[in-house]
């Protein structure tokens, strides 16, 4: 879906790159030049360095796996035919005898194997070539079920009729419609929506925009099951047939949807729809707010790779906005009224390394982080008002939440995909912080005091991912991660392109960002090869990141 032409270039950049003027921009992009995708180009020899070659092997593994089963099935017939012929003292021939008598040779060859086997027979029936043929693809074979990569196929997200899509101005008239905000709420949200950096075409469901037309909103359990029906029919039957799997074919289901959990569940809506197997394993997952797409990822990941033989996993992201909508008047719940949107997205994943040569991404590495203290748990929650209305309260420690959880989130995921030379920096800047540390305390007060101060070394993840997915959770929160991770405007483009056309649609916004990279994005064009950075953060409060390579 093209940009929207009301969002207005920015001044001074050679990108195409737009954004929407707000008053909470953290951003400091205009101090220095702007810069482009070429200036992180690195040196051939350091690039060799930071390839992952068990995940190279792995990629190519099992086509080499197939062609040395092949290879010792050729040198196996090979050593049958020259023994048959310097047996029978007669020159090579083709013919249809010929081939009998090799097949024959072959058959009682693997029955000679049998019995050696079995009786610990002790002569050498093969050649030296194919017994160590064998061996090598013994060893392939198990690194590559060691490796047990997990593929993604294919991934689709939900794009709304444009009878569900309204202006910020039809937002406002849509909530004065509830007949229950003051004056003093609607124009709190107006303000909201002008900062928020959503566009002027977002979707909302069908049973509140019908209010517009002078209906009564319709905010019951059966509107909100086709909502339902609507995004995840729409989004599981197109990630299928881009990936050319059939509903059969599915052995793990997962769908996360944080707010609403109907009974039966989403998951048995979704396999009644599409004929799903019986022994499928399915899982429903709620409450586990934006970022819980990764968490399902995740899921499908350690459910697929217990698995013998490998498997195929469907995960659909989601969020309900039909009966979500909080009416009342308390400023800490109203945020959620004008930022959250319509969306979805479906992901087909594989552990099947016949999958391999297919797939669009492989999954490299996935982390979470979980908070487990008072402020992090009542950060993000769903709760009642001084009135009695239910809504979800923003707590206004959750941007310092946020922030822990992040740095933890990266300081584990880190060691994965930063080069040696910024790891080294980041161990340096420690020791040298604990030495100074030690040194404080021996010293007297007046010495301790001249001492430097070394500040925390955040490393620049740039050198070893290409593009980032960041969560659209607000423009003030993309501001925040550009300007802390040191961010160029092309890096945070699909978020906030996102944010513009699409909303907040929880969960799912980090696949409207990769497909915006995939398919839209010029200023960073997406290759072979590339590593993608996904970063959400949800209630409880967590943050989850996964980084995903373009094969």
């Amino acid at each position: 879906m093209p940009p929207r032409a009301e969002s207005a270039t920015m001044e001074g950049s050679a990108a195409p790159l737009r954004r929407v003027d707000s008053d909470t921009s953290l951003s400091d992009s205009e101090n220095g030049p702007i810069k482009t995708y070429r200036d992180y180009r690195v040196r051939k020899s350091k690039l060799i360095g930071m390839i992952n070659w068990t995940h190279v092997i792995g990629t190519y593994a099992p086509q080499l796996f197939v062609v040395g089963i092949m290879a010792l099935l050729g040198l196996i017939v090979h050593q049958v035919a020259t023994e048959l012929f310097e047996q029978a003292g007669s020159e090579n021939c083709f013919s249809l005898n010929t081939v009998i008598a090799v097949a024959l040779a072959v058959k009682d060859l693997f029955v000679g194997v049998y019995e050696r086997l079995v009786l610990f027979r002790g002569e050498s029936l093969f050649s030296p070539a194919v017994e160590a043929t064998f061996v090598v693809l013994v060893v392939v074979g198990w690194l590559i079920r060691m490796d047990n990569p997990v593929y993604l196929l294919s991934f689709a997200t939900f794009k709304a009729p444009d009878s569900w899509k309204v202006s910020h101005e039809q937002i406002v008239e849509m909530m004065r419609r509830q007949e229950c905000f003051t004056e003093d709420s609607l124009e709190f949200m107006r303000r909201l929506l002008v900062r928020s950096g959503t566009g002027q075409s977002t979707a909302w469901p069908p049973g509140i925009v019908q209010c517009l037309k002078g209906m009564k909103t319709d905010r019951t359990i059966e509107g909100s099951r086709r909502e339902a029906e609507t995004v995840i029919f729409d989004i599981v039957e197109k990630a299928l047939k881009k990936a050319k799997v059939s509903p059969k074919e599915i052995d793990v289901l997962v769908i996360n949807c944080s707010l609403f959990s109907p009974t039966p569940s989403l998951c048995a809506m979704v396999i009644s729809k599409f004929g799903m197997r019986s022994d499928i394993q399915s899982y429903n997952l709620s409450g586990m707010g934006c970022g819980a797409s990764l968490i399902s990822v995740g899921l499908a990941k350690d459910v697929l790779q217990r698995s013998a033989f490998g498997g195929k996993a469907l995960v659909v992201s989601t969020e309900i906005i039909t009966p979500n909508l909080y009416h009342g008047n308390e400023r800490a719940f109203l945020l959620q009224n004008t930022l959250f949107r319509c969306g979805g997205a479906a992901m087909v994943l594989s552990n099947k390394w016949t999958d391999g040569r297919r797939a669009w991404y492989k999954l490299l590495h996935t982390v979470r982080v979980q908070g487990a203290g008072e402020d992090a748990y009542q950060c993000v929650f769903e709760a009642q008002d001084k009135d009695g209305k239910r809504g979800v309260r923003l707590s206004k420690e959750i941007v310092k939440v946020a922030g822990k959880c992040m740095e933890k989130n990266m300081t584990m995921i880190g060691p994965y995909v930063l080069p040696l030379t910024e790891q080294f920096k980041v161990v340096l800047s420690l020791l040298a912080r604990f030495v100074i540390k030690s040194l404080r305390k021996s010293l007297g007060e007046k010495t301790a005091s001249k001492l430097p101060v070394v500040k925390h070394y955040v490393p620049d993840f740039k050198r070893g991912i290409d593009h980032f997915c960041i969560h659209a959770g607000g423009r003030a929160v993309i501001d925040g991660i550009e300007k802390n991770m040191k961010l160029e405007l092309f890096h945070t483009e699909p978020s906030r392109m996102t944010l513009l056309n699409y909303g907040n649609t929880s969960s799912s916004s980090i696949w409207y960002e990769l497909e915006y990279i995939q398919e839209q994005q010029t200023t960073n064009p997406l290759k072979k090869g590339h590593r993608v950075m996904q970063v959400a953060f949800g209630s409880g409060f967590k943050c989850t990141s996964g980084v995903w390579l373009k094969l």
